[in-house]
C-alpha cells in the first residue's frame, strides 16, 4: 500500500485559486524569506515534521522539498458551516440516488436549489430507502428526509408519489427540483406533477432574473417561462455546492404515508450483457490504451468486472478494439459513473471525451502523465499485476457472499 500515490483533487485546486475562502489555508508553510536588507530569513523552527512517536524529524537529504504542499493537500478541508435554524421556507429537492450515492446531475440539483434559496430558506433533500451517502453536508443539504420501507424500494413510482404528497403537505416547499434523467427523475417529476396538478418545466439548464431556460425542439431552441413551482433540471443546471458544508439535520414526517394499491408489479432488474450497452450510455466503464500488454487479460477483468469496455485511439488504430469502443473526442463522449483507465496516459482528446464522467480510476506506470491528474484514485504499478490481483480480489468477494448466504 506504500507504493500507491493518494491525490485530493479538491484540495489541490483550492490550493490554485487564490479566490477561494480556503486558499491560504492550503498554502504550505514559508519557512524562509528575504528581508528588508536582502538577506535570507529562515525559520529553523517550521522545518522538519512530527514523526509516529511525536518527535520532530528533519530531513536533510532534500527529498522533503516539495512534500508539504502534498502532506497539506492531504489534511481535511474544513469548510464553513452554513446554518438556517429557523427556515422560512423549503425548497425541496428528490436525488436519483443512483447506486445509493449522490451522482454529480444530483450535486447540480442541490447548487440550484441553494440559488432558489438564498439566505433564509433551507433546502430538503428527500431521498427514498436505505443509501450509501455520506457526503450531504458537503454537498448542500439543510435538511433530511429518508422515507424508509419496502414499499418505496424497487421500481414503486405510486408509492414514492405518495411519499411526496405527504412531504408537501407537511412542509409546503416554494419549489419543487427533480433531476430530468432517464434514472427515475424525469418520470417520477412528470406523474408528481400530475398529482399536484402543476405544470413542470421541463429540461431547465438555468433559472435566472424569475425564469426558468430549458430546452425544446428538439434541444434546438431554448423556452423561458416563470419559476414553475416543479422544475425538472437537466445536468450543468447550476454549479455544485463547494465552499460550504451544512448541517443535513434529519426530519421525519409527523404522519404515516398511505399506502397505495399498486397497478405496477416490479420482477426485478434484468441481466444486460454489458457489451452490448453502448458507449454513451454505460455506466461503467474498462478502458485500455497503450500500456496493455496482455489484452487476454484485461477482456478477463473487464467480464469479472461486468463492465462495458473501451479503448483510446492508439489502441484501436493498433487493431486491439474495435472502432466503436474508442472514447474520446474523435470517437465517443461518455458519462460513465466510473470509468477506469489502464495504461491511458490522457491526451487531450481523450480526457475531453470523459469530462462528463463521476469518478475516474487510473492505473499507470507515470505518475505524472495527465490521466495521473485527472483521475480521482490513481495506482501506479504494472498493469498485468493489477489486473490479476483486481481479479483475485473479485472472486474472493464473490466466493464469500455464496458462503454467507448459503
Amino acid at each position: 500500500m506504500s507504493d500507491i500515490i493518494r491525490r485530493d483533487p479538491r484540495a489541490e485546486w483550492i490550493a490554485r485559486n487564490r479566490l477561494h475562502p480556503l486558499h491560504a489555508a492550503m498554502q504550505p508553510a514559508q519557512h524562509s524569506w528575504m528581508g528588508p536588507n536582502g538577506i535570507i530569513r529562515k525559520n529553523l523552527h517550521g522545518i522538519g515534521f512530527i514523526g509516529p512517536n511525536g518527535i520532530k524529524r528533519i530531513d536533510r537529504s532534500g527529498a522533503q522539498q516539495g512534500g508539504a504542499v502534498k502532506r497539506s493537500a492531504a489534511v481535511e478541508v474544513q469548510l464553513p458551516l452554513h446554518q438556517v435554524p429557523a427556515p422560512a421556507f423549503y425548497i425541496s429537492v428528490v436525488p436519483d440516488m443512483v447506486g445509493g450515492r449522490l451522482s454529480s446531475h444530483d450535486r447540480d440539483l442541490l447548487g440550484l436549489a441553494h440559488q432558489l434559496a438564498g439566505s433564509d430558506g433551507a433546502v430538503l433533500a428527500v431521498v427514498f430507502g436505505e443509501h450509501k451517502e455520506n457526503a450531504f453536508a458537503t454537498a448542500g443539504v439543510d435538511r433530511l428526509l429518508v422515507l424508509e420501507g419496502e414499499e418505496f424500494s424497487g421500481y414503486a413510482p405510486e408509492q414514492r408519489i405518495q411519499g411526496l404528497r405527504a412531504v408537501d403537505n407537511q412542509f409546503n416547499p416554494r419549489h419543487w427540483l427533480l433531476p430530468d434523467s432517464r434514472s427515475g427523475g424525469g418520470e417520477l417529476g412528470r406523474r408528481f406533477a400530475a398529482a399536484l396538478g402543476e405544470r413542470p418545466a421541463t429540461r431547465v439548464w438555468q433559472v435566472k432574473d424569475q425564469e426558468c431556460i430549458g430546452r425544446a425542439g428538439a434541444g434546438l431552441q431554448d423556452l423561458a417561462r416563470p419559476v414553475a413551482r416543479l422544475i425538472l433540471a437537466s445536468a450543468e443546471c447550476a454549479e455544485p455546492v463547494s465552499e460550504t458544508r451544512h448541517e443535513a439535520l434529519p426530519v421525519e414526517l409527523s404522519t404515516p404515508v398511505a399506502r397505495s394499491l399498486s397497478r405496477i408489479e416490479d420482477l426485478g432488474a434484468v441481466a444486460v450483457d454489458p457489451a452490448a450497452i453502448p458507449m454513451a450510455e454505460a455506466e461503467f466503464i474498462f478502458s485500455g490504451g497503450n500500456g496493455v500488454k496482455d489484452w487476454e487479460l484485461f477482456h478477463r477483468t473487464a467480464a469479472a468486472l461486468g463492465a462495458t469496455e473501451g479503448a483510446s485511439r492508439v489502441a484501436v488504430d493498433d487493431g486491439f478494439m474495435a472502432r466503436d469502443r474508442q472514447v474520446g473526442a474523435s470517437g465517443t463522449w461518455v458519462t460513465a459513473r466510473v470509468y477506469v483507465a489502464v495504461g491511458i496516459s490522457g491526451a487531450i482528446q481523450h480526457l475531453q471525451g470523459i469530462g462528463a464522467c463521476d469518478k475516474v480510476v487510473a492505473i499507470n506506470l507515470d505518475p505524472g502523465c495527465d490521466m495521473i491528474k485527472r483521475a480521482d484514485l490513481s495506482v501506479i504499478g504494472e498493469s498485468a499485476e493489477i489486473l490479476q490481483a483486481l481479479i483475485a480480489a473479485v472472486e474472493a468477494y464473490r466466493n464469500e457472499a455464496k458462503r454467507d448466504a448459503a
